[in-house]
């Protein structure tokens, strides 16, 4: 049961196959079995989630009318505050820390009757393309130990693709939604900026961060799409959008006459054979089904990376600045005549890892008199020349494609050393976060290694509904030519022997 989608999953639940108490169970043993190995989750919530169960469960057999995902289970990325949980956002500064509040996409979650499992692994304040600068060690991937998940959220997209929860939330700065389902086989939406709450979220960068689902199937991450998204009054960027037909959107799986647009910025030099040969396959199986191919070029998109590097750490400075010992989490007190500003100092400076304290510096100095305007400044123009780009394009297309990330997952320790090279792994996933337009990443199929690779799709802001309209006709397509679901070939969550 655990290997099927949500959908099915929560099929099963309205058909009376199973409960919500016995599903939430199996994904617990799942969790027990293969979690002391993956490093997925940081918390599990097991009373709750099982408590949550039989109270659907109950409700369900009172002839309650319930919503289509009641029971099914979720993880959420430790980012996200949860009330009751401890929420650390990756960080020894929030070691321990147990919010007083739910974000309001998790009070969405509650109603709706998920089970929440637990809270998963990250990225330290979401600084991170690997899981690997997380202060409680990195998350594995499923596929293979030796490598990364990806990241920020790397924990989550670990977990659904090893089959430990069926849907998961994930938060996308610079593409810590997509990146992860990239290199884990399995599918990552960014939302339109705006159209879910960030109230709850641990900022890093505000005009940037954005909650999203982290699922197996497209049709999966529409259904949570749909939960979670909607206007907020507590949260001032907040959409007052109606939220679209998703679902209905990812089953039509009808692409003809779709124009369909290849950044040619996005697919040369710098992306392994592998994964633009994944790439291209799938854009000929889209061609083969009607889709119009056109290629266009984004000229301001090699610009893309130094300007969201400007951006996101001169946001992370401000944001971060509450970590100070004062009022939650971690407090560092020096032995001689402690002050408030020696206080400072020690907390963040025993609380905050390399990572954290790097792009803290560079934000912070990016903003002082003298270079605002010279880095930050000149950083936001390069912005608005990438919004103009996207605009351009959707005036030929319908949606962008490209591939999610240079390359397949990389060993882990291999790039922890070098910034630089960690920073690239975001250069496709980037533009959509500093223009606010919405991303899907889903499997193109496997590289020569037999790991997976994934394609993305961008659409204007506010039309969703174009991604799992194209996201949805493709998983069919590749998954008719591979004969299953992607999944279904990685060797150790197939049960064979682990890498």
């Amino acid at each position: 049961m655990i290997r099927r989608s949500a959908a099915a999953q929560a099929e099963a639940l309205r058909a009376g196959e199973i409960s919500a108490e016995e599903l939430t169970r199996a994904h617990l043993d799942r969790i027990a079995a293969v979690d002391g190995d993956l490093n997925a989750f940081l918390h599990t919530s097991e009373e709750e989630a099982l408590a949550t169960a039989r109270d659907v469960d109950a409700r369900r057999a009172a002839g309650e009318e319930l919503h289509p995902l009641a029971g099914v289970p979720v993880a959420v990325k430790d980012v996200v505050v949860t009330k009751g949980q401890p929420t650390t956002a990756g960080s020894k500064i929030l070691e321990g820390w147990v919010p007083p509040y739910d974000a309001t996409l998790v009070e969405k979650l509650r109603a709706a009757g998920l089970p929440i499992l637990g809270k998963t692994n990250m990225d330290e304040f979401a600084m991170g393309s690997s899981t690997e600068t997380s202060a409680y060690g990195p998350t594995r991937n499923p596929w293979d130990r030796e490598r990364i998940p990806g990241g920020s959220g790397g924990g989550s997209a670990a977990a659904v693709g090893a089959y430990e929860a069926p849907l998961a939330i994930g938060t996308d700065t610079g593409g810590s939604i997509r990146q992860p389902g990239a290199v884990t086989g399995t599918v990552g939406v960014k939302p339109t900026y705006g159209s879910v709450s960030r109230y709850g979220l641990i900022a890093m960068a505000s005009s940037l961060d954005q909650a999203g689902p982290v699922t197996r199937t497209v049709e999966d991450s529409a259904l949570l799409h749909e939960l979670i998204a909607g206007h907020d009054l507590l949260d001032s960027t907040s959409l007052p959008d109606p939220v679209g037909s998703f679902a209905e959107a990812a089953r039509r799986r009808d692409v003809k006459g779709l124009r369909i647009g290849v950044i040619e910025e996005l697919e040369g030099e710098g992306f392994a054979p592998e994964v633009r040969a994944r790439f291209t396959e799938s854009l000929d199986q889209l061609e083969r089904a009607g889709a119009e191919i056109v290629r266009l070029s984004c000229p301001h998109f090699e610009y893309a990376l130094g300007a969201y590097y400007l951006i996101m750490p001169s946001e992370a400075s401000s944001n971060l600045a509450k970590f100070d010992g004062m009022r939650f989490g971690l407090r560092v007190v020096p032995e001689d005549s402690p002050t408030a500003e020696s206080v400072m100092k020690a907390t963040r400076g025993a609380g905050f890892g390399d990572e954290v304290k790097r792009r803290i510096l560079l934000g912070t100095y990016a903003l002082s008199a003298g270079y605002y305007d010279a880095y930050y400044g000149s950083a936001q123009k390069v912005r608005t020349l990438v919004q103009r780009d996207f605009a351009a394009a959707f005036e030929q297309v319908d949606v962008l494609a490209s591939p999610t990330s240079p390359t397949v997952a990389f060993r882990l320790g291999e790039k922890i050393d070098d910034p630089t090279a960690m920073y690239m792994n975001d250069i496709a996933t980037i533009p959509a976060n500093l223009a606010g337009t919405p991303g899907i990443s889903l499997p193109s199929g496997l590289a020569e290694d037999g790991l997976p690779a994934g394609i993305q799709f961008l659409a204007p802001a506010r039309a969703d509904e174009r991604l799992y309209q194209v996201g949805g006709a493709l998983e069919a397509l590749l998954e008719d030519a591979w004969g299953g679901p992607l999944l279904a070939k990685a060797p150790e969550l197939a049960g064979g022997a682990a890498r």
